[in-house]
């Protein structure tokens, strides 16, 4: 039973993963906003950079971390799917 609900957190294709970076973008923007509301001047700007910029180290970590599908691999299919119908 709990190997089954630790595959739920797994990431396992590129879509997923942006799905994910675009979750993690949507919350730190909105963090962001209040941190410029809160913290006026360049404190509060330092703060909202530092939550969008976040975004972007943990959105590669994520992305490196996924598999790529390998292109060759991708092409071989096409050209299989296309012979098959001519």
């Amino acid at each position: 039973m709990w190997p089954r609900i630790a595959r739920l957190f797994v990431i396992k294709t590129r879509f997923e993963a942006y799905l994910i970076i675009y979750a993690l973008a949507v919350g730190a923007t909105a963090r962001a906003q209040l941190y410029l509301i809160q913290y006026k001047g360049p404190m509060g700007i330092a703060l909202a950079l530092c939550c969008t910029g976040a975004v972007f180290l943990g959105g590669a970590k994520i992305l490196d971390a996924t598999p790529k599908r390998p292109r060759q691999k991708r092409l071989r299919k096409l050209t299989e799917d296309w012979r098959d119908r001519h």
